[in-house]
């Protein structure tokens, strides 16, 4: 799905602002249908939840109700015009006037509905967007549904972050022509130092087809004809981490010589690769450093904020990080515009977090009932998963930050029916995207002996966490066993490993000379054995701290207002490690820090130890 942009055939204007907004209850029929009767307003882009002090509004669990009058610019008569939600977070209804134009399930990606034959050119229309927050066992991520003996409803779900809901990204009209650009797909390769492009234009109707690639200067360095094709740039200035350079494919469709739709497309010119044990961008061994993020801030909750967004990246680039993982679901498209612009590399991954009832067995990892089953996770979770892998792929194709996909956070792979499960999304996403290599991030519970589908990916990405929800306080023993069971993997299946996830929640100000949990002392001593460990084996090929920032969570006895893993407070500000990741990054440059293969205990050899389960909440 293209992104709406402005351009000699296209128009676009913002919807966002402040919205009528009002709870789904027994008092509102059919909200559509006329004026929405409240009081309330809320921003958008924004979650709701933390906006209002009624505890009955953040408690929500059903539907929600926005709307505000548009007008259609006169000018576009004989245009398509179509309404774009980015997002509508977990399930959207759009309405114009009393209509049902589009309704989409995922609460990620984006979808729109032509409404050319509802409005008119000049004229004004209402409105009404419905979201939904509700979670199921065929939702992604899922969830379920509880009713207290007093009638509330309550929601539940496995994974350990807000389940912020609303419209907390944009929303747009535009314009388009009759005959227009549907789809562009951009594919790159470098041979010596001529970049080589693969191109694929899909369109309303057959017609002709013209591509032009301008460089940052906006000079025309390459051309073709025809919907779909090969075109090289002599000299071609590669995106690198660090250092991005972005090249505009405008993308034209032509009757008898005449442009009747222009669409420009951003791309880099770069390749990925994982060969044996490393993982390379144009062809050069690269080190990810960086973190697990979450779009998560104090009133907005997931509301995107350019602010925010700045922000954010300036302390990457401080802290010397030069990646992140959109854990756990695909964030604002803003964002990998940001990274393409900036050299940030992207790890995408998709909302299927919470894939194992395990968690709730706590520190045994065995669940009340099996993951994988007709009554759990099933064939119809497999479809929302699938639709899910579908739609990101089809949203950020184009982006060179992007460089692996990870289609599930800490599922259940070590259980059976796993491999039944994940093996068609695995074969999905690859017949979807052949070029950028898959990941899936492996719960403490799956270990190099049980889990059932690392071989089918080619990064293993790994979440530990000893030294803190094992082991706590005692990084001598949580050193060991680390080292134990990263080799282990290396050893069983010869890939290219990650840590996904490592962290301690860290309350600042709290101090200590020892070891203690929650200092930032100890989440500095925590961090570094981490590292200790990493320098020491030769396939590991990067580093994601758990998480950049505190973000907030449901409600808990281990949780302080939130996790408290963050690097940086709610509010971006840097803890004592963020000074110590700053000091290890810094000038590394996307390259390992020198090895020590210094021998493990047992001569050298990976001990055959059971490895301790852990709490599925991070």
């Amino acid at each position: 799905m293209l992104k709406p942009r402005s351009t000699t055939t296209r128009e676009l204007v913002n919807l966002d602002g402040l919205w009528r907004f009002a709870l789904d209850d027994a008092g509102i029929r059919q909200p559509w249908t006329g004026t929405l009767d409240t009081k309330l307003e809320a921003p958008v882009p924004s979650s709701y939840n933390d906006l209002f002090t009624d505890p009955k509004i953040r408690d929500q669990v059903g539907w929600v109700w926005y709307q505000r009058s548009v007008r259609v610019p006169r000018g576009w008569a004989g245009e398509r015009v179509l309404l774009r939600l980015d997002a509508a977070t977990h399930e959207g209804k759009v309405y114009v006037d009393d209509v049902l134009v589009t309704r989409h399930v995922g609460g990620y990606t984006p979808f729109e509905a032509d409404i050319t034959e509802h409005v008119s050119p000049g004229g004004e229309f209402r409105l009404t967007v419905g979201v939904s927050n509700e979670l199921t066992s065929a939702s992604i991520p899922p969830g379920s549904i509880t009713v207290t003996k007093d009638g509330r409803r309550q929601q539940t779900y496995l994974h350990d972050f807000y389940n912020y809901a609303g419209l907390a990204r944009s929303v747009w009209l535009y314009s388009k022509p009759e005959r227009h650009i549907e789809d562009v797909t951009i594919v790159t390769d470098v041979i010596g130092d001529t970049g080589v492009i693969d191109y694929s234009v899909a369109a309303s109707h057959e017609t002709g087809v013209r591509v032009r690639a301008l460089d940052a200067a906006g000079h025309e360095v390459a051309s073709a004809d025809g919907s779909e094709g090969t075109f090289s740039i002599e000299d071609v200035t590669l995106w690198q981490p660090g250092a991005a350079y972005l090249y505009d494919l405008v993308v034209e469709l032509l009757d008898d010589g005449e442009v009747i739709d222009s669409y420009m497309q951003p791309f880099g010119v770069r390749t990925v690769e994982v060969r044996g044990t490393q993982f390379l961008i144009n062809g050069t061994p690269f080190y990810f450093t960086g973190f697990g993020k979450h779009e998560d801030t104090a009133v907005r909750g997931k509301g995107h904020d350019n602010a925010y967004l700045v922000h954010d990246f300036q302390l990457l680039d401080w802290v010397g990080a030069n990646s992140f993982r959109t854990s756990h679901y695909p964030y604002a498209e803003e964002v990998l515009e940001f990274a393409d612009r900036n050299g940030i590399v992207v790890v995408d991954e998709t909302a299927a977090v919470g894939l194992n009832l395990g968690v709730q067995g706590g520190l045994t990892g065995i669940g009340p009932k099996p993951t994988f089953s007709p009554e759990t996770f099933n064939d119809e979770t497999q479809a929302a998963h699938a639709q899910h892998i579908r739609e990101l792929i089809a949203r950020d194709k184009n982006h060179p930050s992007v460089v692996m996909w990870s289609i599930a956070n800490e599922p259940a792979s070590n259980e059976d029916g796993a491999r039944e499960y994940f093996e068609p999304l695995v074969q999905l996403a690859r017949e979807l995207d052949p070029t950028r290599p898959l990941t899936y991030a492996v719960v403490m519970f799956a270990t190099f002996q049980n889990d059932k589908i690392a071989d089918l990916f080619d990064v293993i990405s790994i979440n530990r966490y000893y030294g803190w929800y094992v082991f706590t306080g005692d990084l001598a023993t949580a050193e060991h066993y680390l080292e134990t069971d990263l080799r282990g993997w290396v050893e069983a299946f010869g890939k290219p490993i990650m840590m996904s996830e490592y962290g301690a929640d860290t309350m600042p100000g709290q101090h200590s000379v020892w070891d203690m949990p929650w200092s930032e002392e100890y989440q500095q001593n925590y961090l570094a054995m981490n590292h200790r460990v990493f320098d020491r084996i030769d396939a590991f090929v990067g580093e994601h701290v758990w998480n950049f920032a505190d973000f907030q969570t449901s409600n808990g006895i281990h949780r302080v207002d939130g996790n408290r893993k963050g690097v940086f407070t709610r509010d971006r500000k840097p803890k004592a490690s963020a000074h110590a990741l700053r000091a290890r990054w810094t000038g590394l440059g996307g390259i390992k820090p020198s090895v020590n293969e210094a021998a493990i205990l047992l001569d050298g050899q990976t001990e055959s130890r059971p490895v301790p389960a852990l709490e599925g909440a991070k």
